[in-house]
């Protein structure tokens, strides 16, 4: 398996995390939060070979800063800002775990 295809996994393993602790949350707790947005990033360099096969597995450059996006990684509907928040710090910590980049989950009240 080529280092490409374990970090495309690794992506793919990180979303179904986020999925997982984004529905689990809501399953606890109900839809009733405040709305917001919830993304993750890693700061990595969009031209090294982990940041294309981040790019080619749903992330994005970052406008204005070093490092590469995805929001709401869990691809949840919900607008409910911890839900989305719970997913994605499941996905940073799965990218963090299984990659070993510096992931972070980040949000904002809409």
């Amino acid at each position: 398996m080529t280092e490409e295809e374990i970090i495309i996994r690794a992506v793919e393993s990180g979303k179904a995390a986020a999925r997982k602790a984004t529905q689990d949350f809501l399953d606890a707790n109900g839809d009733r939060d405040c709305c917001g947005f919830a993304w993750l990033t890693v700061y990595t360099d969009g031209r090294s070979k982990v940041g294309r096969a981040l790019m080619k597995a749903g992330f994005k450059k970052m406008y204005g800063q070093k490092g590469l996006q995805m929001w709401n990684p869990s691809g949840h509907l919900t607008q409910a800002l911890t839900a989305k928040e719970y997913g994605a710090e499941a996905m940073a910590q799965e990218l963090r775990t299984r990659l070993g980049v510096e992931a972070y989950a980040g949000s904002r009240m809409d």
